[in-house]
């Protein structure tokens, strides 16, 4: 199933380098390599010639100034503004844009397609949907609960926490009973993985991975011995800067190791180094000396 970006590339291809998307030009490429092989032709030329042909229509593609950009489908206009609407392939996939036109001083308005949507097939109707996020759907805890979408795709926001709306579930559809849900699913989760903290030490806290439980420390992560796990929970502070510090002094010894072993590495190859040009100066000398040796008897039997 093609891509919108690849509809739009190959399109831009076809309009701008023609003769270059043709198959007869890849079967003569196949032909002058065939030369080159045999020794009939210098690659040399075939570049020289390719580029004197290739670089001005690039150079022409890119002084080329149009009003709209490649791909760009325009859709109508919005009903409320009477602006622009259109659709495109931006940085981070296709969107479509409200505003941006000719005589339009306003900042855009920008909106990324869902999934399943197409440049190629998307309505008026459907691109305006989605400019109805981020919606406000009311209050949870005193606080705003919004539904938006992002790069990432669409999200429950509350009390400046992101909380995923699952694959598959519409965002329009997502009323504030829903919203709570998910942030309480979320609260839950993260309850679960966060097994201790301490009052005297508050960036350290003990949690629960994927790969079992850890210490982080001021950013850092430190692992937990496999038969401390089950009492991960219960680990007192002194207990937990033990652990930091056991894996700070593992750190230096393995760069300490690996020092060590590149250096070996580094001699051998010296070494090896040495003894293969040492090598090579015998068998130079013994080549210039069998050489002498033969032009001493030339002469002599002259």
């Amino acid at each position: 199933m093609p891509t919108d970006t690849g509809i739009v590339v190959n399109d831009f291809l076809l309009s701008h380098f023609p003769e270059f998307m043709d198959y007869n030009f890849t079967a003569k490429v196949e032909h002058d390599f065939d030369r080159v092989a045999e020794g009939e032709e210098e690659w040399t030329n075939i570049i020289r010639s390719f580029c004197e042909t290739f670089n001005p229509q690039v150079d022409r593609v890119m002084a080329e100034r149009t009003e709209t950009r490649v791909g760009e489908r325009h859709l109508g206009t919005e009903p409320e503004s009477g602006r622009s609407v259109s659709v495109k392939i931006g940085r981070f996939g296709p969107m479509v844009q409200i505003g941006g036109g000719e005589g339009d001083e306003e900042t855009p308005k920008f909106a990324s397609l869902k999934t399943g949507q197409s440049i190629t097939t998307i309505t008026l109707e459907e691109a305006l949907e989605l400019f109805k996020l981020p919606r406000i759907v009311g209050e949870y805890e005193g606080t705003t609960v919004t539904i938006g979408a992002g790069r990432f795709g669409p999200y429950v926001l509350h009390a400046k926490k992101y909380t995923s709306i699952p694959k598959g579930e519409d965002p329009m559809s997502v009323t504030l009973e829903r919203a709570i849900e998910l942030i309480e699913e979320k609260r839950a989760k993260d309850a679960s993985n966060h097994l201790r903290s301490f009052d005297e030490e508050p960036e350290l806290e003990v949690l629960n991975g994927r790969y079992g439980p850890y210490i982080k420390y001021k950013g850092n992560n430190y692992r937990i011995p496999k038969d401390r796990h089950a009492e991960a929970a219960s680990l007192t502070l002194e207990e937990c800067m033990k652990m930091i510090e056991a894996e700070g002094e593992k750190a230096p010894k393995k760069a300490a190791k690996t020092s060590t072993k590149t250096a070996k590495t580094t001699s051998k190859t010296a070494s090896k180094t040495t003894k293969s040009a040492t090598k090579a100066k015998k068998t130079t000398s013994t080549t210039k000396k069998a050489t002498k040796a033969r032009s001493t008897k030339a002469k002599t039997e002259e």
